[in-house]
């Protein structure tokens, strides 16, 4: 059992700082656990509660005083410990000011590890990973219907910490930014999973090394009773079976000795101690794309460790659905398929989506703000793949028209500086039976909340030009 586990935080009386409330759920369960374990609790923001509103509504009627549009030192000064939310970096001067008097900093994740009374499948990469455990969670509640699934996708981990007992099956997705909070209290789940690693958060980390070490995190302090599921054709992944004394599972196309999940002639398969199992063919698998077929194996292996059945794998397989925002569907108006990839905000995540429709006409939407990634391969993937590219208004795309320029782009558009007119102009170049696809390959700051809000958009825009009768997938 690792060290973390049942020992939960004694927070009755404590003084509680949560910073940054966000949007997406997390600090509002932050607050909620706070509050329910007797902490005086404050909430501090640099955000207006305009723009939070939705999440104090969620918080109404609790005992919290709360500090927004600003922070403040006072609230640092006597805090007893701070819950940071993801998107506050670890060298925020403010937490900077918390550590030099000895108090206590934790993240949603690090309540959450030493609360969770079930062993915990931890997934995480640059792209991959949301997929992955909607379709672990989607197996497993065949398995068990109580399997819970949280983590960096908008909904609390610790808003369920009551639902679980011991044996639920927990599926976590955690992002590099969660790993930080793990890693000074040495926690890594019981199950890890490591999808893939190329370049992102590069404007968050000062190196691809920091960004890398970050998230080996998820295997870094596991025990020999723990199991690391991991990439065999991602190099950086597979390096990563270095930091961690748990058991290796590697996944994706294994070499002959190797126990596993695995693909071969277009069918997946389940290796153990040389005997192996059909899954399925990657055909029965309903999303598109290689990268989709690497999810299902990450996501079949980390099931099977758990308990599931392998009748009971296939039928979550056959019937995995798309995640919103995730090369999601939208709708189909007169043939053109309209495609939500918001959250594709690196580099290889927008690749694989271009890759995906590579056989069709595609309009593509992409640019934004900058996180300091190499955006060349991107311009030539972009430039061969895509009959149009039109570029959206931020701080890197300038930078990203040069690169497409460079690389012989024929049909160039932008910035605009509306997903409205960008949408609208995509549906007048789009060729019949085509593809206009949001995959931005930059961060949304700037013109959007966030990816999610800058999907929303993509989608509200989609449907405004629909005809009546179209307005939905089809």
């Amino acid at each position: 059992m690792a060290r973390y586990r049942g020992e939960p935080l004694q927070l009755e009386g404590s003084r509680a700082l949560v910073m940054g409330l966000g949007t997406r759920q997390g600090g509002v369960g932050v607050a909620r656990y706070l509050v329910r374990h007797g902490a005086e609790v404050t909430v501090t923001d640099l955000n207006d509660a305009v723009s939070l509103q939705a999440s104090i509504d969620a918080l109404q009627g609790l005992p919290i005083t709360w500090r927004l549009g600003e922070h403040v030192a006072e609230d640092f000064d006597q805090t007893d410990i701070v819950v940071r939310n993801p998107g506050v970096p670890a060298d925020s001067p403010w937490l900077e000011r918390v550590r030099q008097r000895g108090g206590r900093i934790e993240m949603e994740m690090s309540l959450f590890f030493r609360s969770c009374p079930a062993p915990i499948i931890g997934i995480t990469g640059t792209k991959g990973k949301t997929t992955t455990a909607s379709i672990c969670a989607g197996i497993l509640r065949r398995h068990r219907p109580d399997t819970v699934l949280a983590g960096n996708m908008g909904t609390s981990a610790l808003d369920q910490l009551q639902s679980i007992e011991a044996e639920t099956p927990v599926v976590i997705e955690l992002s590099s930014w969660q790993l930080e909070g793990l890693a000074p209290y040495e926690m890594s789940p019981d199950i890890a999973v490591l999808t893939n690693i190329s370049q992102d958060h590069l404007n968050r980390y000062s190196s691809m090394d920091a960004y890398i070490e970050a998230k080996r995190h998820i295997a870094r302090f596991q025990t020999s009773s723990d199991w690391f599921v991991v990439n065999r054709n991602d190099q950086q992944c597979w390096d990563s079976r270095e930091v961690t004394a748990a058991h290796v599972v590697p996944f994706g196309y294994l070499h002959a000795d190797d126990d596993g999940a695995g693909l071969e002639h277009h069918g997946l398969y389940w290796s153990r101690s040389g005997v192996r199992t059909p899954l399925v063919r990657a055909d029965e698998i309903p999303l598109q794309g290689d990268h989709m077929v690497s999810n299902a194996l990450a996501a079949s292996a980390a099931a099977l460790l758990v308990g599931a059945r392998v009748d009971t794998v296939r039928q979550g397989l056959r019937s995995a659905q798309a995640v919103p925002h995730r090369q999601e569907l939208v709708a189909s108006i007169d043939g053109v398929d309209f495609i939500n990839d918001t959250t594709a905000t690196a580099p290889a995540a927008a690749i694989a989506a271009l890759e995906t429709f590579q056989h069709r006409p595609i309009v593509l939407i992409s640019g934004g703000a900058s996180k300091g990634a190499d955006l060349s391969r991107f311009a030539r993937v972009a430039a061969s793949s895509a009959q149009h590219i039109l570029l959206l208004d931020g701080d890197e795309t300038a930078n990203l028209t040069a690169q497409l320029d460079g690389c012989g782009a024929t049909s160039l558009e932008g910035p605009f500086p509306t997903m409205q007119s960008a949408v609208t102009r995509a549906a007048e170049l789009v060729s019949e039976d085509g593809v206009v696809l949001l995959s931005p390959a930059c961060a949304s700051f700037g013109m959007f909340r966030d990816e999610f809000d800058r999907g929303e958009q993509f989608r509200s825009a989609v449907l405004a030009i629909a005809s009546p009768g179209d307005g939905g997938a089809s």
